[in-house]
C-alpha cells in the first residue's frame, strides 16, 4: 500500500484499522536481507522487526525500515532492552514504533515512554535523520506529528510485570500491551503450557485490563492460524503470526510431504 500526500501515514492507518475493530496480521523479520521485507509487504498489515532473538545489526534494521517505508507498511522494531541507547537510534532510523520485551515495572515503562517522545511530552533527544527527511522536515510540525504517531508497546511476559499491570496501564503515552505467552508461562513455572488454567487466566486478565484501559493488545506467536483466531477471539488486535524463516520451512515441508506422499511404496 503506497501512501500519498493526502493519505494517512502507515502507522496512523494501522491504528485506525484496530480502532475500527479490524484485526491486523503481521510478520516477524529475523533475516538480514531487506528483500525479505520487500517480498512480504503485500501480505501483511505490519512488520515486527526482531532484534531480540536475531543477530540483526543496525544496518540491517535500517534496510528493513526503508523497505517497509517503500511498501507503505508500518514497521515496529522489537528492541533488545529498555534503556535509551536501545530505543533512540531505532526511532531515528525511521521505525514507526518499538516493542520492548521483558519489562518488569511501571518505572521502567515510564522511562520507555519518555524516551519515545520529544519534550514536553517526553525526553527524546532531537536527531530524526530518516523520519525528518534528512533535515528537510523538522521543527514544531515534525515534533507534533512524531509525538502523536509513534507507537509504544511493551511486552508482559513475567510475573513482575503482570503484578504491576495496573500501574503500567496508567502511564500516559503507552499505546499497546503485547503478550509474551510462552515466556509468561515459563516464568509461572508452566513452560509452554498455554492452556493451563493459571496461564490462560493471566492472559485473559492482561487482555481485559488492557482493552478496558484503552490500550491496543498485540501478541507474538508461531505461524498457526488456529491459535491466531483463538487469540483474536479473546481480544488480541494485532497478531505477529510467524516469521520469515518459519514461512520457508512451513512451505517447503508441506510441498515435499505432498510430493512424497504420492510416491510411497514406489521404487526406482
Amino acid at each position: 500500500m503506497m501512501t500519498t500526500a493526502n493519505s494517512p501515514s502507515p502507522i496512523a492507518a494501522f491504528r485506525a484499522k484496530m480502532a475500527a475493530g479490524a484485526i491486523c496480521i503481521g510478520a516477524s523479520i529475523t533475516l538480514i536481507d531487506p528483500r525479505v521485507t520487500d517480498a512480504l509487504g503485500d501480505s501483511v498489515d505490519f512488520f515486527w522487526i526482531d532484534m531480540e532473538h536475531s543477530l540483526m545489526s543496525p544496518e540491517a534494521v535500517h534496510g528493513h525500515l526503508l523497505a517497509a517505508k517503500a511498501r507503505g507498511v508500518p514497521a515496529l522494531v522489537r528492541v533488545t532492552g529498555s534503556s535509551t541507547p536501545f530505543i533512540k537510534p531505532v526511532l531515528d532510523a525511521g521505525a514507526d514504533g518499538i516493542i520492548v520485551p521483558q519489562v518488569r515495572s511501571a518505572a521502567e515503562v515510564q522511562q520507555i515512554v519518555d524516551d519515545c517522545r520529544y519534550p514536553p511530552l517526553g525526553r527524546r533527544g532531537y536527531g530524526p535523520r530518516v523520519p525528518g527527511n534528512y533535515g528537510r522536515d523538522g521543527g514544531s510540525a515534525y515534533i507534533e506529528r512524531a509525538n502523536r504517531e509513534v507507537f509504544v508497546a511493551v511486552q508482559i511476559e513475567n510475573r513482575e510485570a503482570f503484578h504491576a499491570l495496573d500501574a503500567i496501564l496508567a502511564i500516559p503515552g503507552l499505546d499497546s500491551i503485547v503478550l509474551g505467552p510462552f515466556d509468561l508461562s515459563a516464568d509461572m513455572g508452566l513452560l509452554g503450557q498455554l492452556d493451563a488454567p493459571a496461564v490462560a487466566a493471566a492472559i485473559d486478565t492482561i487482555i481485559a485490563k488492557s482493552r478496558a484501559a484503552g490500550r491496543f493488545v498485540g501478541s507474538g506467536m508461531a505461524p498457526d492460524a488456529k491459535l491466531a483466531l483463538q487469540m483474536a477471539q479473546r481480544g488480541v488486535q494485532w497478531l505477529q503470526v510467524g516469521d520469515d524463516y518459519g514461512y520457508m520451512l512451513l512451505a517447503m515441508d508441506q510441498i515435499t510431504a505432498a510430493i512424497r506422499s504420492q510416491f510411497q511404496g514406489v521404487t526406482g
